[in-house]
């Protein structure tokens, strides 16, 4: 204990962060390992990365819950993002790597931490409603009146609850006009690689078993996809009508 208290002085906690990750990197997934370094690289480490352990066993973690609220209003103010919760916005997602990391922490240097305000954070706290149902109703009218094809994701996603890195992936051999049911087998996602990589996109199977599931479909939207039935290829992406080219998420929320 006597060595970890000496050096808690001089350890940053970013070197924990870096630490924690590397475990992780062989046991799970690759895109959820790019999923944890983003939110270490873009959440936890501008905030906290260059406190030292010392500094961070007597820091109040509802500081960090007040510049994540922030620094999340202002990505969602950035972006204008209507689909759903994603990482760049779920607190508690966030808030849940940090503890691990805390936990993580806390039995390598033997540091304890006071984790109440971590704790509290509900499941619900990064709801996005950005629509009311008068604007709901307006929005629904215009996509159905629409030609173009990419804007069909924006109504998968408001009648399914899709994310959209499943509306990018979907093709249009997951739609099953005879029983009214969409599979979701597949996931267009930019992983981050790390501050000097380039960040690469990837089309994987869901993250769970239960991510990959059939909903049933709405008969507003089943009847939008009826517009296009046997127009394209089955291996088509949906959102282009081609095989060769699919939307990545980013690039979608700005076309």
């Amino acid at each position: 204990m006597a060595k970890n208290e000496t050096k808690k002085e001089q350890i940053l906690f970013s070197r924990c962060c870096d630490e924690w990750l590397k475990q992780k990197e062989n046991s799970i997934k690759i895109s959820s390992y790019y999923n944890y370094k983003f939110a270490v690289e873009k959440h936890i480490k501008p905030a906290l990365g260059d406190k030292t352990l010392e500094e961070l066993e007597k820091y109040d973690f509802n500081d960090f819950i007040k510049y994540e609220k922030a620094n999340i209003s202002d990505l969602m103010d950035t972006k204008k993002f209507f689909f759903g919760n994603t990482e760049d916005f779920n607190l508690k997602s966030i808030v849940v790597k940090l503890r691990s990391i805390l936990n993580y922490t806390t039995k390598k240097y033997g540091i304890i931490f006071d984790l109440d305000a971590l704790i509290g954070i509900a499941s619900n706290s990064t709801e996005i409603d950005i629509f009311n149902e008068k604007e709901f109703k307006k929005m629904t009218k215009y996509l159905l009146e629409s030609n173009l094809l990419k804007e069909i994701g924006v109504l998968i996603s408001l009648y399914s609850g899709l994310r959209i890195g499943e509306v990018c992936g979907l093709k249009w051999s997951d739609i099953d006009f005879e029983n009214g049911l969409l599979s979701v087998n597949r996931t267009v996602q930019r992983l981050y690689m790390g501050k000097n990589e380039k960040s690469k996109i990837v089309i994987t199977k869901p993250k769970t078993k239960k991510s990959k599931r059939k909903i049933p479909i709405s008969k507003v939207l089943l009847k939008k996809f009826k517009e296009y039935e046997n127009k394209y290829p089955q291996e088509a992406f949906v959102l282009t009508g081609r095989t060769d080219k699919f939307y990545e998420p980013l690039a979608y929320r700005y076309d």
